[in-house]
Parts: structure tokens; C-alpha cells; sequence
């Protein structure tokens, strides 16, 4: 997977590794089980600091999307069971993009339309089952 950053954005550098990760996930760039870089060596092979990377994996960590080892590293979350209702946090950020959406005039076909588009890129293993 490659990981793009941009140094002069608005959006912090953390924030930017930990979605593209995400997005890698769910894509299926990055295979669950997968063991990632380690935090120094990520860091060196993007150029920024240890501790922004440190930052990005701690934040993934704690919301599931990979485990750490002490003596394996980090490595992608094992697949999860299929759960048909959203987390609160997911529902809260939905809310903001539609919000986000709608402030730019695009119609609720035409969000739904790129929502399923999006979401039929995706690779993550249930998905694929429910189509």
C-alpha cells in the first residue's frame, strides 16, 4: 500500500495515515492479519516523526482496526462478525458528511448513487457476501 501524505494540509498527519490505513483495509490493500511497519520505520520511509506515527497506530488501535504485539508489531484486525447496527461514532460522522452534502446542493439520490460507489470499491470480506 502506498501512503500519500500531505505535509502542507490542513488535516493533521496522523489523522491522514490513520484513514488512508482505513481505507486500505477496507479496499482490501492491506489483508486483515497483515503485519504493518513498525512506528520507526514507517516514520523514516514517510519523513515525519516517530511520534505522529505512534499517534496514527494508538488511534487505530483503539478503535479496532489493528492489534499490537509487544513482540509481533502491529498487524490488521482479524475479520470482525457482521453487525447491522452502526456505532454511535460512525452514525455522528455520517451526520456530518450528509450535513456536509446537502450544504453543497447534492440531492439524497445523487449522495445515495455516490455512496453505493464508493462502497462497491470496497473489498472488506462481508461486504462481498451481501451483494
Amino acid at each position: 500500500m502506498i501512503i500519500s501524505l500531505q505535509l502542507a494540509g490542513d488535516i493533521p498527519l496522523y489523522e491522514q495515515l490513520r484513514n488512508q490505513i482505513v481505507v486500505g483495509i477496507a479496499t482490501g490493500e492491506l489483508a486483515r492479519e497483515e503485519k504493518l511497519p513498525t512506528v520507526r520505520q514507517l516514520a523514516d520511509d514517510l519523513g515525519i516523526n516517530t511520534m505522529t506515527v505512534n499517534k496514527a497506530y494508538s488511534l487505530l488501535k483503539q478503535e479496532g482496526y489493528i492489534v499490537v504485539d509487544r513482540r509481533h508489531g502491529a498487524k490488521v484486525s482479524p475479520p470482525k462478525p457482521h453487525n447491522p447496527e452502526p456505532s454511535p461514532q460512525l452514525e455522528e460522522e455520517l451526520q456530518l458528511i450528509i450535513a456536509q452534502a446537502a450544504i453543497q446542493g447534492i440531492d439524497p439520490i445523487r449522495f445515495q448513487k455516490l455512496c453505493s460507489n464508493i462502497f462497491s470499491r470496497m473489498a472488506y470480506p462481508h461486504l462481498n457476501e451481501e451483494r
